[in-house]
C-alpha cells in the first residue's frame, strides 16, 4: 500500500520500475557527491549569508572591503587569548565576537564587554554588512582587520623595544604589496584599533616608557585612516575617534526603542554620579577626582558613588552595578582617566545620565562624528574655576533645561552603541557605531569632506 501513492505520482513519466529505481539511485548519487564537493571545497562566504537581491547597502556608504591578512595579525593573537593582556584575562572577553559574556543566560543583547575591544566587534559588524563587497574592484573602502590593539597590549611589558614593534613592523612592510594599496596609496584603507593613540605613538626614549609601540609613527600608516577610541588632540591627521564599547548589543529597532523609553522613565534619585576611583596624587589628572569624590562625600543625600578601589578593581567592571548607579542620577561626571578619554561617558549616555567633563579633550575634540555639534544641547562642562562647586553649579541648571538634554542624551544612544555583529539588516532599523564611522570614511574617499 505505501508503495502505490508513488507508482501513481510518476505514472505520467512513462518510467518502467526497473528503469525508474536506476533513476532515483544516480540522482541520489549524483545529489550526494554535489553536496561532498561543495561543502569540502569552499566554505560559504558572509556574503552568502543574505541573498544578493536582499542586501541594501545605505547610499551614504561606499561598498567596502575586508583585506585578506596574513592570520598572526588576527585569529592567531585570540588564540593566545590569555596572554593579551598583562592586567587580566583577555579569553573571556574576546569571546562572542568581542562582545564578551552576555550578563544572563538568556541574553542576547546586554554583555560584558571589555572597554578595549573595539576592533573585533567593528570587524564582526563588517563582515556581516550589506555594503561589504566580495569584490576589491568594486570597492571605495578598504578595512585592514589588524587587531593591533590586543597585539599592543600584549607587549606592555616588554622592554625588548625591537620585540615589542615587530609585528607593527610586520604589519606595515605588508601594506605596500597589498594589491588593493597602488590605486590610492592606501588613502581608501582604515584601521581599527581598540586602545588609544597614545599606545602606538612611542614618545622619545628620554620620556618614560608606558609599553607603547611605533605602529603610528611609521611612514607606511600615514596615509590609511585610523580608527581609535582616543586621538591625540593636536594630531589630527588621520585619527578619528569611535565610541567606547558598552555593553548594549542591539540587534533590532524595537529594543532600542524599549531601552531608551525605559532611560527617559526611569526617576533621578540623586542629582549627580560618579563611577571611578582616585589617582596618584603625583599625576596631573588626580586633582579632579580627588575633588569630586570629597564632594561626592560631603554631600551623600544628592550623589552616589561607585568607587573603584585597588583592593576591589572589580566593582567598577560590574556592568549591572554601573548602570544601576548611572540612572539613578541626572548628572554623570568625567573626569579625565589614565588618559583623556574614559569608557564611563558612553556607559553614562546609554544610561540617559548627562556628562559633566572636566576637560575639553575627553570628548569634545574627540567624537566630532557621534556628538552635536553644540556641546551644551547634551553635557556640562565645568573648568577649574568652577569644579570646586559641583553641586552649587548643577541646581543652577533649570529642571526644564535638564529634561531636554537628556532627552538629546537618549537620542544618541543608537549611534553611539555597537549592534550586534550578527544582526540582521533588515531588523536593525537603526545606523549604530560601526555605519556611522563608515558613512564619515565614505565622504573622505569620495572627496566630500578636505581632512584637516
Amino acid at each position: 500500500m505505501a508503495g502505490k501513492p508513488k507508482e501513481k505520482h510518476f505514472t505520467h513519466l512513462s518510467i518502467p520500475k526497473p528503469q525508474l529505481l536506476f533513476t532515483l539511485l544516480f540522482f541520489f548519487l549524483w545529489l550526494i557527491s554535489h553536496l561532498i564537493f561543495y561543502t569540502s571545497s569552499s566554505a560559504p562566504s558572509n556574503a552568502a549569508l543574505f541573498p544578493a537581491e536582499d542586501k541594501k547597502c545605505d547610499p551614504d556608504i561606499a561598498p567596502l572591503y575586508i583585506v585578506p591578512l596574513p592570520s598572526r595579525f588576527n585569529s592567531d593573537l585570540l588564540v593566545q587569548c590569555n596572554n593579551l593582556s598583562p592586567y587580566t584575562d583577555m579569553c573571556p572577553h574576546v569571546a562572542h565576537r568581542g562582545l564578551g559574556q552576555p550578563l544572563s543566560p538568556s541574553s542576547t543583547s546586554w554583555y560584558a564587554t571589555h572597554q578595549f575591544i573595539a576592533e573585533l566587534i567593528f570587524h564582526a559588524r563588517v563582515e556581516n554588512h550589506p555594503c561589504r563587497t566580495q569584490d576589491p574592484s568594486t570597492a571605495q573602502l578598504f578595512l585592514l582587520p589588524f587587531y593591533a590593539g590586543l597585539y599592543g597590549s600584549s607587549q606592555f611589558s616588554q622592554t625588548n623595544l625591537t620585540l615589542r614593534d615587530s609585528l607593527a613592523l610586520d604589519f606595515a612592510s605588508l601594506l605596500p604589496f597589498l594589491p588593493t594599496w597602488p590605486r590610492r596609496l592606501g588613502r581608501d584603507h582604515f584601521l581599527v584599533i581598540g586602545r588609544t593613540s597614545w599606545d602606538f605613538m612611542r614618545p622619545p626614549p628620554s620620556t618614560p616608557d608606558f609599553g607603547a609601540n611605533l605602529l603610528l609613527l611609521l611612514p607606511e600608516t600615514q596615509n590609511i585612516s585610523v580608527l581609535t577610541v582616543e586621538r591625540i588632540p593636536w594630531i589630527p591627521h588621520n585619527h578619528y575617534a569611535i565610541p567606547y564599547p558598552s555593553y548594549f548589543h542591539p540587534s533590532t529597532a524595537t529594543e532600542v526603542a524599549a531601552w531608551r523609553a525605559s532611560v527617559l522613565a526611569h526617576p533621578r534619585t540623586h542629582l549627580f554620579a560618579f563611577v571611578g576611583g582616585p589617582r596618584p596624587p603625583n599625576l596631573e589628572k588626580a586633582a579632579a577626582r580627588a575633588s569630586i569624590l570629597r564632594q561626592c562625600a560631603a554631600s551623600p543625600t544628592r550623589c552616589i558613588t561607585v568607587e573603584c578601589r585597588p583592593d576591589d578593581p572589580s566593582t567598577c567592571h560590574d556592568p549591572n552595578r554601573v548602570l544601576t548607579v548611572m540612572r539613578r542620577a541626572e548628572f554623570c561626571m568625567q573626569p579625565p582617566g589614565d588618559s583623556f578619554s574614559r569608557r564611563s561617558v558612553f556607559d553614562a549616555v546609554l544610561a540617559g545620565c548627562i556628562p559633566v567633563f572636566f576637560s575639553e579633550h575627553t570628548a569634545y575634540t574627540q567624537y566630532l562624528w557621534y556628538a552635536p555639534a553644540r556641546p551644551e544641547e547634551w553635557s556640562v562642562f565645568l573648568g577649574p574655576d568652577r569644579s570646586d562647586r559641583i553641586e552649587e553649579e548643577l541646581d543652577r541648571i533649570p529642571k526644564p533645561s535638564v529634561a531636554r538634554m537628556r532627552e538629546r542624551v537618549v537620542e544618541m544612544i543608537p549611534r553611539m552603541t555597537y549592534a550586534h555583529p550578527n544582526a540582521s539588516w533588515r531588523e536593525l532599523g537603526f545606523r549604530d557605531a560601526v555605519d556611522v564611522a563608515l558613512i564619515e570614511l565614505t565622504k573622505i574617499v569620495r572627496g566630500n569632506v578636505l581632512q584637516v
